[in-house]
């Protein structure tokens, strides 16, 4: 049997590949700390399953493959809190942020184009650029750099005449990078002067910490044919199940040619998108308390990280991940170790092995991400297994 030459180059997600391990480590009584994806523990907003509930058609019929009109108004009144104005016209509703990635990269890019990623970068980006046929093309970061890479001859030295986007996930993911407004001006010059797309993955935006203020690339109305808003219900909301994610933007051509990716496979479902419209009309004061707790996690996690010796990271100032770099030689072979040899009192420890987040060849091999999604006491106790699975992995060399 023959298969594509573009799944073969797929890579399996280094997010949940190791799952069936977890599992089998469950399955035999141990306690598995998953910090490996980035599935909150806060409870999903009452509003969502209310408006689930008051669902009374007598028909769940297709919705408009746009988005049903509740929702569309919704997620235009929250852009219009940020201060954007995106109406109906603007706005495409996904399954969920994934399919927005998915769908961008079959609309701008044909064989052999290329797009533009601070590495690391969220693996899926990887998969959806080969996907249509691209190559990531990566502008190397490191934690000693803090992750910088909104610096004008970083970004131009890989500009090339097939490059069709830079993009951005600010806050990032996996490092927790934010961006201040001068720097997100610097890329729009350059996107501007290169004619590039700005693709602006913004799904983490209420999540910044230390009193940072986060600024919408939609912000930037010079650039308004040039920028793309991909945001998501998943975990601004903690309802990843639902798989509601969104595309804004004054792009009126792009928006066209998604319009017919949308219409090939039919539409987001119904129920998910009434529930989503419901969280989407929330006060934005719902994130108060919920940013103290993301920042308060990060905080504890970082403590717990200090205590590991030889280890290199850079403390995230959003979203709820953090990259390090172990003092092991493999952190694939290490995180088997960790689920199939090794645990503390019955209890082990799962995070994602991070080569899948960079393109460069060689690099990452050592480094992992953890998702500071379960609550203080348990990440404390998952990176403590890490510490401990860390000495006992080195010492059997």
């Amino acid at each position: 049997m023959n298969f594509s030459h573009k799944v073969q180059a797929m890579e399996l997600s280094p997010i949940r590949k190791f799952v069936p391990y977890a599992d089998a480590a469950r399955a035999a009584g141990k306690k598995v700390y998953g910090l490996n994806i980035g599935q909150p523990d806060i409870k999903t907003p009452e509003a969502f399953f209310q408006a689930v509930r008051g669902f009374d058609e007598d028909v769940l019929a297709y919705a408009n493959s746009q988005g049903v009109a509740e929702l569309l108004d919704a997620l235009a009144g929250y852009y219009k809190r940020l201060g954007l104005d995106f109406e109906r016209k603007d706005l495409l509703i996904t399954n969920g942020g994934s399919e927005a990635i998915n769908m961008l990269m079959t609309a701008i890019l044909n064989e052999g184009d290329e797009v533009i990623m601070a590495e690391p970068f969220y693996t899926n980006y990887k998969t959806f650029v080969g996907q249509a046929g691209g190559k990531v093309v990566a502008i190397p970061t490191t934690a000693e750099d803090g992750y910088q890479y909104a610096v004008k001859e970083k970004i131009e030295k890989v500009i090339s005449d097939r490059t069709r986007a830079i993009c951005i996930i600010n806050p990032g993911n996996p490092t927790g990078k934010v961006l201040t407004r001068d720097e997100m001006k610097l890329i729009v010059d350059i996107a501007l002067a290169h004619d590039l797309f700005i693709i602006a993955d913004e799904v983490y935006r209420e999540f910044v910490y230390d009193g940072k203020e986060m600024t919408t690339f939609g912000s930037f109305k010079e650039a308004a044919q040039n920028i793309v808003i991909v945001d998501s219900v998943s975990k601004r909301f903690s309802a990843c199940g639902a798989r509601v994610g969104s595309i804004a933007s004054k792009n009126e051509e792009l928006m066209l040619h998604l319009l017919k990716l949308a219409q090939a496979r039919l539409c987001c479902p119904t129920i998910d998108q009434i529930g989503a419209a419901a969280l989407y009309r929330l006060d934005p004061s719902y994130f108060n308390d919920i940013k103290k707790e993301y920042e308060h996690r990060r905080n504890v996690s970082v403590e717990a990280l200090n205590e590991i010796e030889g280890i290199k990271y850079g403390v995230p100032e959003g979203a709820f991940y953090i990259t390090c770099q172990l003092p092991v030689d493999d952190a694939e072979k290490f995180l088997m170790f960790l689920l199939t040899e090794f645990d503390v009192d019955g209890r082990t420890c799962m995070f994602a092995p991070a080569g899948g987040f960079f393109s460069t060849p060689g690099v990452g091999k050592a480094d992992i991400r953890i998702a500071y999604v379960l609550n203080a006491e348990d990440m404390r106790a998952g990176i403590n297994i890490i510490k401990e699975g860390i000495k006992a992995y080195n010492s059997r060399k």
